[in-house]
């Protein structure tokens, strides 16, 4: 069986590069096609793979700018040609899902998500996200095409299979179509539980409005207890003004530096409505309880009274509240560490070849 993967643009390193990087290992000979490719920005991690670019590698800041060219990439996503594969295996958030293959091959888009800028308050997103301002300009119209673009583009898989049944729920709401569930992996492997931990609070993350850094900063303000946020971001001027003595800035960790603040935090704090979230998992490989908001992808890793804490409320009356009441004792760092496991890269393998038929 000859595959291939599909990723919208390998220019960073985050969940979603993961994943990818997970079914490499399992399908060490399946190319990767993607939009545009940055070797440096994804670690290196690729280096030895087959990449296949579209035409916007070689535009001008495709790199470092992609927002300026979402008219162009339904175009360029549809000019790949997967004729000789049997199965195409699109990872999308957006964009990946609308290769166009033939009638003998199987395409299987694993869906991240339907694309937020289109379809949850795309104003919203459109600001959070810091698209070009004559893309705001351009505002309905533009958003407009391309979610009439993305519903088409939504017929073409033969399957879909979605990260979270909080994403398979918003499938079928845009789309009408049934996705099977594979949760994304986490490496349980690269964390350890810590016989030391400290006092501080642990915050983990692209450093934008949706993430809602802000609402943590302002409750730990009143609280006064030490808060740590590891991770850039445009947001990082603003929040900083809004900070106050006790919230410590650390910018971009290693990876071995990470797994340090893990495992000797108190607990994550996680205030955001994510599709899946992989850094509760983290925190919980390291033997560490987590206190979320009660929604999205969190409902679905973090295992109430067990390994964390759910506040109802977006807001910073309703973390702080929770907060206060958190008791880390309470926690079982070999149950967090546990609850993690079940999501490991082996068992994200072992599911994807079932789902596979192989």
């Amino acid at each position: 069986m000859k595959i291939a993967f599909v990723h919208e643009y390998l220019i960073q390193f985050g969940g979603a590069e993961r994943m990818l990087a997970a079914l490499s290992e399992a399908f060490p000979n399946a190319p990767i096609y993607t939009l545009m490719y940055d070797e440096r920005a994804t670690r290196g991690i690729f280096k030895n793979r087959q990449i296949v670019t579209s035409f916007l590698q070689k535009f001008p800041f495709a790199k470092t700018q992609h927002r300026l060219y979402p008219l162009l990439m339904p175009l360029a996503v549809e000019q790949f040609d997967f004729s000789d594969y049997d199965v195409v295996l699109s990872l999308s958030a957006s964009f990946a899902k609308g290769v166009i293959t033939k009638p003998g091959t199987r395409h299987i888009c694993y869906c991240l998500t339907p694309p937020r800028f289109l379809w949850d308050n795309s104003q919203r997103f459109v600001e959070d996200f810091g698209f070009p301002w004559i893309i705001r300009r351009l505002g309905l119209p533009l958003i407009s095409y391309l979610r009439l673009w993305d519903v088409q583009a939504a017929d073409r898989p033969d399957v879909f299979w979605s990260i979270s049944d909080f994403v398979s729920a918003r499938i079928r709401k845009y789309y009408g179509r049934p996705a099977q569930v594979i949760y994304p992996p986490v490496s349980a492997g690269s964390f350890r539980v810590s016989d030391a931990p400290s006092d501080y609070f642990l915050m983990v993350g692209r450093l934008v409005s949706y993430k809602k850094f802000d609402l943590a900063i302002e409750a730990f303000n009143i609280l006064g207890l030490p808060l740590k946020i590891a991770g850039t971001g445009p947001e990082f001027g603003r929040l900083r003004r809004l900070a106050g003595p006790n919230v410590e800035f650390l910018g971009a960790v290693s990876e071995q530096r990470l797994a340090e603040l893990y495992s000797r935090c108190r607990a994550l704090v996680f205030p955001q409505e994510e599709d899946f979230g992989i850094v509760p998992l983290e925190a919980m490989a390291s033997g560490r309880p987590v206190i979320a908001y009660r929604a999205g992808g969190a409902l679905e890793t973090v295992a109430e009274g067990k390994t964390g804490v759910f506040f109802d409320d977006q807001t910073v009356e309703s973390l702080a509240a929770a907060v206060r009441t958190f008791r880390p004792e309470a926690y079982d760092p070999q149950i967090c560490r546990a609850q993690a496991e079940k999501f490991d890269t082996a068992v994200f393998k072992k599911k994807v070849i079932e789902a596979l038929g192989l």
